[in-house]
């Protein structure tokens, strides 16, 4: 640039300078008047339609309480996941370090306790800096900061962070009327107050808002603990939390928190003594990277998962979906849930082990109910949430249905077919109509043609199984997992042994309507849409359609529960950042199968396991519980399940095919290293339930069931002869 540029360019900074300095004088001097007024009088038109002005910007400041981290729990305190659009942990003054207090207003405020929220000295001290510097030093004071930390954090909450001001992007207009809301807030809060919601609201790191999160991110340690240099670096990071980021710029970090040191030291907040240590230490990082979400879950990220989906498709937490994602994410909730770590750690471990390496993604899942309350006690599944090298990877829940009753998304994989673990509510419906459990059935008969005589007071039975009648949409004829079986036999026989024959043989002799009213009195239901198991579909006897985990061991549970049926429940309490209590769920339990029947159907079902379909189940629970289960086995042996119980303990256990379209058969296959010509429920669901149980089932009770009425043991009498 010419020397004659250069001259007429300085000449032209200082001219705007000095009008600068002007404006800002006259900005200083309302905001003096207005101070003072009506106290003085105020003398001149000018100065009067400048305090009219000033004083007619709007004067109330809404301090809603900024975002916070809701936590969710389990039933025994320990932490499941954290939710969080800014992670944020509310404390009071009093649970900060001293040296925090003390730095953040050495370095950002020092007249803080002696103003009035604006400050003119500071004002006119940065203005004559800058005028003759050329340089940007900052004038707002905490009060003033803080105001627009709250105006920023209220328009992020309305999700209108497009209307966010940020420090450099302050008009004139903006900063008049910053400073007046600054003024208004001091009429009515004290400084401690003040001081207070900014350590809380101020960002210090994208993983760290307010300063419990900070002393957590950045040292591991809490507000209350920080050091003399933690604190003074923790005050400088405000100022420019990019620049000065001790993990990646540390020299500038280091740099800035020395000057927190001197402002402290000058203005007698620390000794020469305790400045000189503080200075001379290193920065010893400990960064506890924030985690969030279902996907940086502790611990059962698909029980969170459902968690977060049962908050979110809750009218009682927002009108909409908007505004319950608002109340998840920044809200500060507690939410208590069902869960007991003690189950899920050795569910968790043992869904692991069953499918070892897996590079198939076979699926393994386990999930538990506590018989007479509905709460859900674990739920585990063989997967990651997130893509991981080496791991079977899917959002999907195996454990739960695709949809809740009204509908709304549940992220659940739909259910798979339970196979032969349906086979009891038909025997229950036997047990129901009066039929002793040990009357003899024709297991022989393989065919049931269309237009075979079945009994329905309500509905037409569909469906055939006659191979003769193929041609006219019959399946085949019936058959069973072994040819010996083909055979007249007690019906209590054909249900432990799994006979299918049996069980139609059973159904052949019912009104369907029972057998219907038997599946729902215990909820299942479509795991796909949530609609009713048609159970006039005959291919339904022996769990054709998809039903969910979860709803499999509710609907043992109500066995083990002398017939009452528990709603599912997962959340206990919920409460709000301020402590207030929040709608929740409870245990809504009623009787669904007569106490008798329930004694019927755990008696037979405990011979599954000492005789049965489950004999070669291994270890033996029922060596040390009174334990009762029953195998199930979908046609392609995609599916396989163990579903069993103590008085106190319903669990689930599903091993197959979890990827889209479920159709993958389950034979000639390797899983863990061995080869399986077919699976069955005994051989993977079977050792994953079995493993489990002993070592949790002793946590809750295991007593003896009761014994079922003796007329119902008792055989008929023979005919004469």
């Amino acid at each position: 640039m010419a020397p004659k540029n250069r001259k007429r360019f300085r000449l032209a900074a200082a001219l705007w300078r000095v009008l600068g300095f002007l404006t800002v004088s006259a900005v200083c001097g309302v905001l003096v008047a207005s101070l003072v007024v009506p106290g003085v009088a105020a003398a001149g038109l000018a100065v009067r339609t400048s305090i009219t002005f000033f004083n007619g910007l709007p004067s109330e400041l809404v301090v809603d309480s900024p975002s916070q981290t809701t936590k969710v729990l389990s039933a025994d305190g320990k932490t499941i996941a954290t939710f969080y659009a800014e992670n944020r942990v509310k404390v009071g003054l009093g649970q900060m370090s001293p040296y925090i207090k003390d730095a953040i207003v050495a370095i950002e405020d020092s007249r803080f306790y002696e103003h009035a929220g604006v400050d003119p000295q500071g004002i006119l001290r940065a203005l004559g800096s800058n005028l003759t510097s050329g340089g940007r030093q900052g004038a707002s004071t905490l009060t003033q900061q803080y105001v627009t930390n709250v105006v920023n954090e209220s328009l992020l909450s309305a999700d209108r962070g497009d209307q966010v001001v940020l420090s450099g992007q302050k008009s004139l207009g903006y900063k008049v009327r910053e400073m007046k809301l600054a003024i208004e807030l001091e009429k009515h809060h004290t400084k401690d107050q003040i001081l207070e919601g900014y350590l809380n609201i101020v960002f210090f790191n994208r993983d760290a808002y307010g300063i419990e999160a900070a002393a957590r991110h950045f040292f591991s340690t809490t507000a209350k603990d920080l050091t003399l240099p933690q604190a003074a670096l923790l005050a400088g990071l405000v100022n420019s939390p990019t620049f000065y980021d001790p993990s990646v710029h540390p020299d500038n970090s280091v740099k800035r928190r020395n000057q927190v040191l001197a402002a402290m030291l000058s203005q007698g907040k620390i000794t020469h003594a305790e400045h000189d240590a503080a200075a001379a230490s290193s920065v010893k990082l400990k960064i506890a990277p924030a985690k969030q979400g279902c996907a940086a879950a502790e611990m059962a990220p698909y029980f969170c998962d459902y968690v977060s989906h049962l908050i979110l498709n809750n009218p009682a937490y927002g009108v909409d979906v908007a505004e319950r994602e608002r109340k998840l994410f920044r809200g500060g909730l507690t939410i208590r849930t069902t869960l007991d770590s003690r189950l899920q750690g050795p569910a968790q471990a043992q869904v692991n082990a069953t499918a070892g390496a897996n590079p198939d993604k076979w699926g393994a899942a386990l999930v538990s109910i506590a018989p007479g309350t509905g709460k859900i006690l674990a739920m585990a599944q063989n997967t990651v949430f997130l893509p991981a090298p080496g791991k079977f990877d899917t959002q999907l829940n195996f454990n739960v249905d695709s949809k809740d009753a009204n509908g709304n998304d549940l992220n659940g994989a739909g259910g798979f077919q339970p196979g032969s673990t349906m086979k009891p509510f038909t025997f229950a419906e036997w047990l129901n109509e009066g039929k002793p459990l040990t009357a003899m059935v024709d297991a022989s008969r393989r065919t049931y043609p269309l237009g075979f005589p079945w009994k329905s007071s309500c509905g037409k039975v569909l469906g055939a199984y006659s191979t003769a009648q193929r041609a006219l949409g019959a399946a085949d004829d019936l058959q069973n997992n072994d040819e010996g079986y083909y055979r007249k036999m007690p019906v209590n026989y054909g249900l432990y042994n799994s006979i299918n024959t049996a069980t139609f043989a059973e159904a052949a002799q019912l009104d369907f309507c029972g057998i219907q009213k038997m599946v729902d009195a215990v909820g299942i239901h479509s795991g796909v849409d949530n609609a009713p198991v048609n159970m006039h579909q005959l291919g339904n006897l022996l769990g054709a359609i998809g039903v969910a985990p979860l709803h499999l061991a509710n609907a043992f549970a109500t066995f083990a529960n002398d017939g009452k049926y528990c709603t599912p429940i997962a959340i206990t309490a919920v409460a709000d950042a301020a402590g207030q209590k929040l709608p929740a769920q409870t245990s809504a339990c009623h009787g669904a199968i007569k106490p008798e029947v329930a004694r019927g159907v755990n008696a037979v079902l405990q011979d599954v396991l000492k005789r049965g379909s489950g004999v070669y189940i291994k270890p033996k629970v029922q060596d040390r519980f009174p334990t009762a289960a029953k195998t199930g086995t979908s046609n392609t042996n995609g599916a396989t399940w163990v579903a069993g119980y103590t008085s106190g303990l319903a669990t689930a256990s599903f091993f197959g095919d979890t990827l889209e379209g479920q159709k993958r058969p389950g034979r000639n296959i390797t899983v863990n290293g061995k080869f399986y010509k077919a699976i069955d429920g005994y051989m993977l669901a079977g050792p994953q339930w079995a493993n489990y149980m002993l070592k949790v089932a002793g946590l809750y009770p295991a007593v003896a069931f009761p014994a079922p009425p003796k007329s119902m043991t008792t055989p008929p009498p023979r005919p004469p002869r």
